[in-house]
């Protein structure tokens, strides 16, 4: 199995104390960005980047967000081209450039150049974002999938054809032949992350494409996988393993107490302050803007239709208490209950490959180093040995 870090790289300085009426403000006013800050940030997790590098991971995670304390990475390719200079064996995996709100050809030039720039060590993925980058880049919601699959189309016809014409509805370009190209034949690898909308799970199946599975609980992450593997069949694919990257958040501590009592404060700041800062989560909102169909949700059943809802109060009004109770279930605590709960959920889901948040909540440096350290003494081997060979969420419903 391989084992990848996801990092968001927050501001490295907590902006709590900034909240009005229990909510960060949108937008968050230059007055309130400390560049020093974001400096020490970058490096700091460039040095972390390089950690697992060396410590042996097979991968580290970016995505891509705007406007917001979040997360800083307003470029991921930026970061992935500094991480290939300070890295040998890291596969860098981008979780994703958002193909609706940019110039589909200047991603792909990018991306050739990340893979050249790495020696083949690319993993692109594409994401579609979420409502505050298509608000920020003044893009419609309601164009939002026909520009990610007409850029997609782009993207790869770029990369594999002799030179390329297209006349769409958003992007037009005629006879190009782009330089350099991706070491890697006919492409980099290709994986798309999925919340949990049907259309999206639809469209990986036509193409093939691996996907990171339901966010929100295990039953709805079941429900995805369950479609996903249908989708494939009706499209002449079989899945397996390689079609399956799960997330997942980890803590190694003592105990579980421990780790509920270190990392509980930083899952709170996540949840209640930065996570979806100046945008909307909620499923049925999203609906109404364009952006998720009436159908989008018809597969998930009923009793997962909460977590497919993604109600804000879920995230906003989280305590201590609640995260204590979510974390009975989690990869949270010793080194041996993080490893079999790691191992036990990527068996269940048939993942060959798990993403792990370290430092979900602007832990500091040394914290989230600690964790990497100890991951990798204590837990790394036993995951990079351990081989999942079906997808058993998926077998009831083929």
């Amino acid at each position: 199995m391989k084992v990848f870090v996801f990092d968001l790289l927050p501001y490295g300085q907590n902006v709590e104390h900034l909240k009005v009426d229990g909510e960060l403000p949108h937008p968050l006013p230059k007055r309130h960005f400390d560049p020093k800050v974001a400096v020490q940030t970058y490096g700091e997790h460039l040095d972390a980047w390089e950690e697992l590098d060396k410590l042996g991971f097979d991968g580290v995670g970016f995505n891509e967000h705007h406007t917001s304390p979040y997360g800083l990475m307003n470029s991921p390719n930026l970061m992935a081209a500094s991480a290939a200079q300070r890295t040998k064996n890291l596969k860098l995996l981008i979780y994703g450039n958002l193909l609706p709100i940019h110039q589909p050809l200047r991603l792909a030039e990018e991306l050739s150049m990340l893979d050249c720039l790495s020696n083949g060590r690319l993993i692109s993925g594409f994401a579609r974002g979420i409502p505050r980058e298509y608000n920020v880049h003044n893009i419609p919601l309601a164009d939002s999938r026909a520009r990610f699959e007409e850029a997609f189309e782009i993207v790869k016809k770029a990369w594999v054809e002799e030179s390329f014409t297209h006349k769409g509805k958003f992007w037009t370009y005629n006879d190009v032949s782009i330089w350099p190209r991706p070491v890697q034949q006919p492409h980099p690898p290709i994986w798309v992350p999925v919340t949990g909308s049907q259309e999206s799970i639809e469209w990986a199946a036509r193409n093939n494409i691996p996907i990171t599975p339901g966010a929100g609980s295990p039953g709805l992450r079941e429900d995805v996988i369950r479609y996903f593997a249908k989708c494939l069949a009706a499209s002449g694919h079989r899945i397996t393993p390689g079609h399956i990257k799960l997330n997942l958040t980890a803590y190694v501590a003592d105990s579980k107490a421990q780790a509920v009592k270190e990392a509980g404060p930083y899952a709170l700041y996540f949840n209640r302050t930065l996570f979806s800062h100046g945008n909307t989560t909620e499923t049925n909102v999203n609906r109404q803007g364009g952006y998720v169909t009436e159908h989008a949700s018809d597969y998930v059943r009923p009793e997962n239709r909460r977590a497919a809802a993604r109600l804000r109060e879920d995230f906003r009004n989280m305590t201590m208490d609640d995260v204590a109770r979510q974390a009975e279930t989690m990869p949270w605590g010793t080194p041996d209950e993080v490893t079999e709960r790691i191992i036990a959920a990527a068996d269940h889901a048939g993942a060959d490959t798990v993403i792990l948040n370290l430092n979900r909540g602007a832990m500091p440096q040394e914290m989230f180093l600690e964790q990497i350290r100890r991951m990798a003494r204590d837990v790394l081997p036993a995951l990079q040995a351990h081989q999942v060979m079906r997808v058993p969420a998926a077998e009831d419903g083929l």
